[in-house]
């Protein structure tokens, strides 16, 4: 073989060799810093104020600190009890109240670092839950099922309440009674969405959350 053919040979291979590297750390993701604690990570965060829809308005600061450790990239640990600094997004009162928390600062080495987090859960209290993609918190209010329930309940208790002191007279209006007091008590557990110092929040990391040197 001439020894120019070789050497195109020799090129070519050269250059499909180079070519293949580079489209393969093309693809590579990139690496993941080191001191971070990564995008995702799931945690516990607990309430130091009170949080109550009949009071915040948006734009409400509240405090929090954090509940359990985490643990960055490169195992180093931020340690539970960092206070966390955060202000209410939204309020919306009504028959299902909701509220939007929204997160801004952590303290970390003695600095505040930017937190992007969300509210994904609220482990441990009962009636309340997260809604949709933002964060929302809100009050599981009673199906319309659970509603008719209580109001039918509600009415055989007071007739027969009312039909021991007042026969069937006494009946119907104690019927009417316990209905009007079943509608009264099933509209309001809608109502007042009340996070007590204290409580637990589950949150996601929404962003890296990078630790400052020391």
């Amino acid at each position: 073989m001439p020894i120019r053919t070789i050497r195109l040979h020799f090129a070519a291979a050269f250059l499909v060799a180079l070519f293949g590297i580079s489209s393969f750390a093309q693809d590579a993701p990139p690496p993941r810093p080191r001191n971070v604690v990564p995008q995702g990570t799931t945690f516990v965060i607990q309430l130091s104020d009170q949080l109550d829809t009949n009071i915040v308005k948006k734009g409400d600061p509240f405090l929090a600190r954090l509940a359990e450790p985490l643990v960055t990239t490169d195992g180093q640990t931020v340690d539970a009890g960092k206070k966390i600094k955060g202000h209410v997004s939204a309020v919306e009162p009504g028959f299902h109240t909701r509220m939007i928390l929204s997160f801004d600062e952590i303290e970390m080495n003695r600095v505040w670092v930017p937190l992007v987090a969300t509210v994904t859960g609220v482990p441990g209290e009962r009636g309340l839950k997260q809604i949709g993609e933002e964060g929302e918190i809100g009050r599981q209010g009673m199906t319309k099922e659970q509603i008719a329930e209580a109001i039918v309940e509600g009415a055989g208790k007071g007739a027969a309440e009312g039909e021991k002191s007042g026969g069937k007279r006494g009946a119907a209006a104690g019927a009417g009674s316990g209905a009007a007091e079943a509608a009264v008590s099933a509209f309001e557990s809608g109502h007042d969405l009340i996070l007590e110092k204290g409580t637990a929040l589950e949150v996601r990391l929404d962003r890296n959350l990078g630790i400052p040197s020391r």
